[in-house]
């Protein structure tokens, strides 16, 4: 069960606050094998004084034992028929897998353990507006990442994500209530204003029109009449319908029309990515010629194959990390580019903005205000921080993204410093477990250019990073995404934990549960789910539902798209055993 405390135990309270953590949940201290009364009497009796109030959250009833429905222990979408265009239908579960890479799987922990915390992790949303000027379709041929035949659903389909999880009765593997969501970053694709409008209000709850431009109609690749592009509403045989995408007369009409968003009934957290913090997720923001183009009304929808080719390679190699290669052949190609509506609202935001928005109290929905930021950080131009996951697990949220360009990460001296103080700080007081949370993995934070505004600052990579938490035998585990791809990584102390995105297939979350196993060890559970949208698919419901469910199946189908990223059985639905410090 949980710690008990003593006069000289470190205040845990203090601890928290002085940090900058947020109350997120009360300690769960959930035994085995007994029922919802006698749970709350063991949690209330073990974990001392009781903490501040929790928001109050419409969730589900807990059931008294684990469940599969919903999640992908009881089924998943998987393609039926063979070649061209495939359609999804219901396909088998994937089992759990038991990793004792770290730790040995005793018997019997089943009835021994106790609920430590449970919540949801989001990764990789990427809401994105298909109709901005400063997104790079152009660059289809050379990376899968530049245009999906399914992303005009992408809000569509992350309000789905958020329905699954409200259906969710908690955790599926100990039952325990679900206390929050966290988000690992990449919420938006273009660092736009407009996008971050519609994470913040596809999270808090409330209407979104996905839309930019012209109110009353699509102006993007999608009806430019080009082969490069599924054309969903025209007879063109582009390049997709040679593969075997519908024809589909409606379609765009219903991709721009307004989405209503419940909201998650439960706090939810924010991690930035580099798309939230880079105009195209890879340049030095700050510029104001990337504003200019997003804001204009010229937009660049075809580039000759060589120049597409060129430019990709500086991009890939991180070689234009300023985008001085962008910026000469978006001017070279101006005349080219098709004239589109002009839009104050997709303008790149800067950190400031980023946190403004959060702090906005017309984005609390279910709490906790900020989501994990403060005004502290707004002051201190900061988006790392600490809060508070359970009574004995404490979460550390870093900003990986590198200021000085690049899609891949890294972290500055000054954060690196703090993080150690934390987990210091944290070994002489209530030694509570930890769980650190950042968008980039550990294999791809291996930019260490410098953040211009502190030109000085050394910059750390993956393996320092690596190197600090496994330093502390207190963290369990590290929490990300970044790489659209489910892995998971034994590093010796504790467990990385990569998720899939939801913009790419699977289109996957993850619920994470940590508890007590009582024999020396604790077990970290995590178990994929996907959005409520149904896995088969009907042409001719262009409904909300229809569109999420749509998405899906486009994003299965997408050209040149990696057929990998669910990872293997190991990285999926999994008990990772770790010993207990």
């Amino acid at each position: 069960m949980s710690r008990t405390r003593s006069a000289a135990t470190f205040d845990r309270r203090a601890f928290l606050t002085a940090t900058g953590a947020v109350g997120a949940a009360t300690g769960l201290g959930l035994a085995f094998g007994v029922g919802p009364g006698r749970q709350a009497e063991a949690a209330t009796v073990a974990s001392g004084p009781a903490p501040a109030a929790p928001v109050p959250v419409d969730a589900p009833a807990v059931p008294r034992t684990p469940y599969t429905r919903g999640t992908t222990l009881a089924g998943v979408s998987a393609p039926r028929g063979s070649g061209g265009y495939r359609r999804l239908g219901d396909g088998p579960a994937w089992d759990r897998v038991v990793r004792a890479d770290l730790a040995t799987a005793h018997g019997g922990r089943e009835a021994r353990r106790t609920a430590l915390a449970s919540f949801v992790q989001f990764t990789d949303l990427h809401l994105v507006d298909v109709q901005s000027p400063l997104r790079y379709e152009y660059l289809r041929a050379e990376t899968a990442s530049a245009w999906r035949p399914q992303e005009a659903l992408s809000v569509a389909g992350a309000v789905s994500l958020v329905e699954r999880v409200n259906a969710l009765p908690g955790g599926p593997a100990t039952g325990a209530p679900l206390s929050f969501v966290m988000t690992t970053g990449d919420n938006t694709d273009n660092n736009s204003k407009l996008e971050l409008e519609w994470f913040l209000t596809t999270m808090s709850g409330g209407r979104i029109t996905p839309n930019s431009g012209d109110p009353r109609r699509y102006e993007g690749v999608q009806d430019s009449g080009l082969a490069l592009y599924w054309q969903p509403e025209r007879a063109l045989r582009d390049a997709d319908k040679k593969l075997g995408f519908p024809r589909l007369d409606g379609f765009l009409a219903a991709a721009i029309r307004t989405v209503h968003s419940p909201g998650l009934h439960l706090p939810w957290y924010s991690t930035v990515g580099n798309h939230d913090s880079l105009p195209g997720g890879c340049y030095a923001p700050g510029d104001p010629f990337w504003t200019e183009i997003a804001t204009g009304g010229r937009k660049l929808e075809t580039l000759p194959a060589a120049e597409a080719a060129k430019v990709w390679k500086a991009v890939k190699d991180g070689l234009d990390p300023e985008g001085a290669d962008f910026k000469r052949l978006l001017t070279a190609h101006a005349k080219q580019a098709r004239r589109v509506t002009p839009d104050e609202r997709r303008a790149p935001f800067t950190r400031a903005e980023y946190l403004r928005a959060h702090l906005d109290p017309a984005h609390t929905g279910p709490g906790p205000h900020g989501h994990g930021y403060t005004s502290a950080h707004l002051d201190e131009n900061r988006l790392y921080y600490t809060f508070k996951v359970s009574d004995d697990v404490l979460g550390i949220s870093l900003d990986t993204t590198d200021p000085g360009g690049h899609y891949t990460g890294s972290v500055g001296d000054a954060q690196l410093r703090w993080l150690e103080g934390v987990l210091k700080q944290n070994e002489k007081g209530d030694k509570l477990h930890v769980l650190v949370f950042s968008h980039h993995t550990g294999k791809t934070m291996n930019n260490t250019r410098p953040d211009p505004a502190r030109p000085h600052e050394k910059r750390h990579g993956g393996p320092e990073l690596v190197e600090v938490l496994a330093a502390h035998p207190h963290v369990v585990g590290w929490i990300n995404g970044h790489s659209h791809k489910n892995e998971i990584i034994a590093h010796g102390s504790f467990w990385e934990v990569s998720t899939a995105s939801h913009i790419d297939f699977p289109q996957l979350a993850r619920v994470v549960e940590l508890v007590d196993n009582h024999d020396g060890t604790l077990s970290l559970f995590t178990t994929l789910i996907e959005s409520a949208a149904p896995h088969r698919t009907d042409f001719g419901d262009l409904s909300q539902t229809g569109l999420a469910a749509l998405y899906r199946e486009l994003s299965f189908n997408a050209p040149e798209a990696r057929s990998d990223l669910a990872g293997t059985a190991r990285d999926r639905n999994v008990e990772l055993l770790v010993k207990r410090s």
